[in-house]
């Protein structure tokens, strides 16, 4: 393989991740035809189909594939099926070993309100339109991660759980940069979302993300929020904000906030990146839809696939600096909107297309650019 072969490796999981990803392969497959982008693709299993096969939901031979690739896409796990099995080989522990052991600790989740969309958001016109902003979550530290942990019996019969919320100093720059860096390309502005009135790691937070501003970054507009007022503006006036930086749990709760605030989680991509690659200067990569598996429509045709191709179009920006082909997708999608293309989940009752169909309008905006 020659060193600068571009390779992706495809994990479409369960539920509506075969589907969603099926036109994501065409989309590739088109960039390859169409660009000679040269992408070289493996696929393999996670979640429950990995479960199904091996009887765990991340075989280590996939494990260490995922590893040696640019970049990995992937569909979504889980389903009600697993719903019975040890918590330690449900389908979403795959996903977890795969952001722990290839350490991306940078979560980006856009939301971006398409103009053709901009009254589908719960929202008023007049407060959603234009919406960009990019929210960079941290994503292996924090409570879900923070020893000690757990549930023990008390002394007086009750149970008590305990979760450790937890960051170091190197934790919180690295995560910063990577939200600055994003701010640098952008508009220039970053808002650090914390509870620094109320937590210590709060406190920490915010004093080594302004030092990063400070030192290093300079040029950027940093601001401070505390968290529940930042979910509060989301709602209030969410143009404001351009990069929002914040740790795992309030990342998680805040993207949901700001998905939601475009209409549908079925046009929402994420990536989550980790520290560059010393020989290839590519960051460790995954790239995944936000919406779920979604079980209840799986095998009808009916899923958006707009989020699993956007994702792509992230992983062209960011894994393979290829910011051109990725506006060029960003822009056929868009351009499919406003020529009415939807599926159920974005048709407000009115005529929509399948999921392939949706895929169809995709490929012939690309071809007609």
């Amino acid at each position: 393989m020659s060193a600068d072969a571009r390779t992706l490796m495809i994990l479409a999981g369960d539920g509506i991740g075969p589907e969603v990803m099926a036109e994501v392969r065409r989309v590739i497959d088109w960039f390859n035809a169409n660009r000679a982008l040269g992408f070289q693709v493996t696929e393999d299993l996670v979640g429950g189909a990995a479960y199904d096969a091996h009887g765990v939901p991340l075989a280590d031979e996939t494990m260490s594939k995922a590893q040696s690739a640019d970049a990995v896409l992937l569909g979504a796990v889980g389903g009600p099926q697993y719903d019975a099995l040890d918590f330690s080989v449900k389908p979403e522990r795959g996903l977890l070993r795969l952001r722990k052991e290839m350490d991306l600790f940078a979560n980006l989740r856009p939301a971006q309100c398409f103009d053709a969309l901009a009254e589908d958001s719960s929202l008023k016109h007049d407060v959603i339109a234009g919406l960009d902003l990019m929210i960079v979550r941290e994503l292996t530290g924090g409570v879900y991660f923070g020893e000690p942990r757990g549930i023990t019996e008390m002394n007086d019969g009750q149970r008590m759980g305990v979760n450790t919320q937890r960051y170091t100093t190197n934790e919180i720059r690295r995560v910063a940069r990577v939200a600055f860096d994003l701010a640098q390309k952008r508009d220039g502005r970053l808002c650090s979302m914390e509870k620094a009135n109320v937590m210590e790691s709060g406190i920490l937070w915010r004093e080594e993300v302004q030092w990063v501003g400070d030192n290093e970054f300079p040029d950027i507009d940093l601001s401070h929020m505390y968290a529940d007022a930042g979910g509060m503006q989301l709602v209030r006036w969410p143009t404001q904000f351009d990069v929002i930086v914040t740790d795992n749990l309030f990342g998680d709760l805040l993207s949901d906030v700001a998905a939601m605030l475009t209409g549908s989680l079925g046009m929402l991509p994420s990536a989550s990146l980790g520290a560059p690659d010393p020989a290839t200067g590519r960051p460790k990569a995954l790239y995944e839809p936000v919406h779920g598996s979604a079980p209840d429509i799986t095998g009808q045709g009916l899923a958006n696939p707009l989020a699993c191709i956007l994702s792509f179009a992230m992983a062209l920006r960011y894994s393979f600096d290829l910011g051109a082909e990725a506006d060029l997708l960003e822009g056929a999608v868009a351009d499919a909107l406003a020529k009415g293309a939807r599926t159920k989940d974005i048709a407000q009752g009115g005529e929509h297309l399948s999921t392939s169909g949706m895929g169809d309008a995709v490929l012939a905006e690309l071809a007609a650019a």
